[in-house]
Parts: structure tokens; C-alpha cells; sequence
């Protein structure tokens, strides 16, 4: 299964990154292989709208879930409505949060965790 992980960082030992929309870096990782593709955040530096580029970014990706820190309600309602699950909370290492995910102690939140423009 393909899921994405907001990192700080280029590689699996970078911390999981806890802006959504300002992430640096989504990394997309096979579950099964643990191999994995960095993607650079584009929307990151925009000066608005960075949650919308974001959610796209995740969508096109062809993600399952995505697993970030923090996660406002306008990129929580585009990823669901592309059918990406959200789980919000995630702190640690990206390899920590992957593991903690196959062994099913992370689950998808049901709303955002923070308020709109929450990462400027």
C-alpha cells in the first residue's frame, strides 16, 4: 500500500514534518517494500492556498493515507473528497510513524486537528 509521510527531510530518518500544507517534503513509501520516493512540496512557499497545492500533490500521488502532524480543515476535506485518509498527530521519525502504521497503532482522524492558516 502507497501512503505519504510529511518530512523535514529527504529520507526515512528525517522527522516527520507537522505542517500539512507547509510541509518541505512528502515522502511516498510502499508499505510492503519500505521503498520509497521523495516529493518536493511545491505549494510549500505559495502566500496562499499551500493546503489545497498540498492535498493535490497527495491525491495524484496515489496515496491511501497520509500521515502529517497537523492538518487544517480545508486540506482534510480535499484529501477526503480525493479519497486519501488523513491521521493527524504524528510526531518522530518518518520510519517510526511507517512502523507504527503497519502495525495499526495510528487511525485516521475524523476532522481536521487545527484551524485554518495554522502553519503561517
Amino acid at each position: 500500500m502507497k501512503i505519504i509521510v510529511t518530512s523535514e527531510g529527504k529520507d526515512l530518518e528525517s522527522n516527520v514534518d507537522q505542517r500539512f500544507g507547509r510541509a518541505r517534503y512528502f515522502i511516498l513509501i510502499d508499505t510492503d517494500s519500505m521503498e520509497y520516493s521523495v516529493i518536493e512540496n511545491e505549494g510549500a512557499q505559495q502566500s496562499s492556498g499551500a493546503g489545497v497545492r498540498a492535498s493535490q500533490i497527495v491525491i495524484n500521488s496515489g496515496a491511501k493515507y497520509v500521515l502529517t502532524g497537523n492538518c487544517g480543515p480545508t486540506s482534510f476535506d480535499v484529501l477526503k473528497s480525493g479519497g486519501v485518509e488523513v491521521i493527524v498527530g504524528v510526531s518522530g521519525k518518518v520510519r517510526e510513524a511507517v512502523e507504527k502504521f503497519k502495525r495499526g497503532e495510528l487511525k485516521p482522524g475524523k476532522g481536521p486537528n487545527v484551524s485554518s492558516h495554522h502553519g503561517l
